[in-house]
This record gives C-alpha cells, structure tokens and sequence, in this order.
C-alpha cells in the first residue's frame, strides 16, 4: 500500500528498508558517528494507535539531530511503510526495529546504538534489546504498557494479548473499515489526542499528520490488530524483569496513561531509573527543556 498526500513525519531525509517486516520507512539526520558530542546513533520507536508515525517523536528527533546521529521509523502498518494486510503482532514490530538496528550498525560502522520507545513501542524496543543486548546499549521508555497496578503480563514466551473472536469480527469484510473510519473522524482523532495529552491543548501539527495517517490506503489494518489487543504482549512483564542493560523511564502524570504502580517489580534495580514528568503521555511535546534536561544525562 503506498501513501498518498502523505508529508514527511520529521523533516529530515527519507529512505526505505526491504527487510522481513515488509518495506520499512525511516529518516535519519544529524553528524556522523565520531563526531557530534561522541555518543552512539539514537533509534526512535513511536507509539501505536489508529494513526500513529514517527511524528510522535518529532521533538526529540529535531532536539538530538543537533549532536548525535538520530533516526526515526515508521512502525509496519503506519506512516509511510508497509500497510499490507497480514498479521501484526509483536514479533512483527520487534523484527522491524531489529532490521533497523542492523541498517543503523552497518550504514554507520558502529557497534552499538540506543533506543527509546514510546507507550506500546517501548514493549518493541525492550524486546528487541533482550533479543539483541550486544547491538542496543542503552534504553528509554516512554509512557511504557505494563506496568499498570492491575495488569500483570507473565504469561507464556511470545504470546499476545488478542481476542481471537473479536479479531475475526474485525476483519470481517466492511465490519473493520466501519470502525476503523468512525475511530479516525478528525474530531475523534482530536478527542483520543485530548486524553493522550490530558489537557485540550494538543499539538496541531500532530493531529493533523494523524488526520493524514488515518486516511492512507491500508491504514486499518494495523490499528485493528491493535483493537484486538493481538500487539500486546501478554510477558511483558517477565520481559521488562530479564532486562540487564540501562533502562530510564518517563512516567506521565495527566490523561489515560498515569497507573505505573506495577514498577514496583523492577525499581528497585540498579540498571532502571523511574522519572514522573509532568504532563500527558508524550511530555516533550509540551515542555522539551525539561524533558529532555532530564533523559539527556542518561544517554552519556
């Protein structure tokens, strides 16, 4: 499926990735390796939802550009990737951050690079960084699923969260596209930003690039995968426990995603750092100098 009218999420270089998670797009900037303040490349992961891009990260692309390398992705099934029908999944997304760690470690000859995840892209990257702990150094978390007071997700190696007869229902011809359409109303896409920022004082330009997002062709098929709960991972948890590198995680304070009572079972650890930002679920749309005056010290 190819965009159409589609604008570039971040301004900065655009390329495409064959890789085994389809056709991923990705845009990259800032000074080579060995020059800029010397840390390793940044791979930024957003979120997911109905129209979700690499604009999601847009701040800290443009804020780390400056002094690092940085490159920003669009998940499969979002921006301007591959937004084929077939099953999204986990280990679909975590297969395309891995290509993209790979791109990143051969385009730039480095060994190491760092990730940081936003809300359900933070559960991509930490498994990506468990599957590939010799290639991603550091890791940040965003807003991250699964540490909510009552969901507790120990479940079998590599299973999801779906509900198979909801999926069915949802890919039954004319059934998903309904919905799908009826979630992606401009002013729906407005109220579900309101809650993400728990404020009415979203950012325009982003609600506007998901205006755009949700009307691509093929644009359904990931978010209603998403519906159907089939891209939560359902041993998240044990997978947040088995991580050994550096972890550094920002905990929203407004809107839907504030209940991170369930750190409990890795804050006390040495390798992760828990930091209440003020604001909704993506902070650094709101205030980037104090967000970032706060990640940046972990990164060094």
């Amino acid at each position: 499926m190819t965009p159409t009218g589609l604008p570039p999420a971040v301004p900065a270089p655009l390329r495409w990735l064959d890789t085994g998670a389809g056709r991923v797009a990705v845009y990259h900037a800032g000074p080579p390796p060995g020059q800029g303040d010397g840390r390793p490349p940044l791979l930024l992961v957003h979120s997911v939802n109905a129209a979700a891009s690499a604009a999601e990260v847009a701040p800290l692309f443009n804020h780390h550009r400056v002094a690092r390398h940085v490159v920003a992705l669009d998940l499969p099934g979002y921006g301007h990737s591959d937004r084929s029908d077939r099953p999204y999944n986990p280990r679909l997304m975590t297969d395309a951050v891995l290509a993209v760690v790979d791109w990143m470690r051969e385009e730039l000859q480095v060994g190491l690079v760092d990730a940081l995840g936003v809300s359900l892209g933070s559960e991509f990257v930490a498994r990506a960084q468990s599957e590939a702990p010799a290639s991603i150094r550091r890791i940040a978390l965003v807003s991250p699923t699964g540490f909510s007071r009552r969901d507790r997700r120990h479940g079998p190696p590599g299973t999801t969260l779906v509900k198979p007869w909801l999926l069915r229902l949802l890919s039954r011809p004319g059934w998903g596209d309904r919905i799908f359409r009826l979630l992606t109303k401009p002013g729906v896409v407005r109220y579900f930003l309101k809650r993400t920022f728990g404020s009415s004082a979203i950012d325009e330009t982003l609600w506007r690039q998901a205006v755009i997002n949700a009307r691509q062709p093929g644009a359904h098929h990931a978010p209603l995968s998403f519906l159907s709960g089939a891209l939560f991972s359902a041993d998240v948890n044990t997978l947040y426990e088995s991580l050994t590198c550096p972890v550094w995680v920002s905990m929203s304070t407004r809107g839907d995603f504030t209940d991170y009572q369930g750190r409990d079972s890795v804050e006390a650890r040495p390798n992760w750092q828990f930091h209440a930002m003020e604001g909704g679920a993506l902070p650094y749309f709101e205030d980037l100098p104090t967000f970032t005056a706060a990640l940046d010290p972990f990164w060094r």
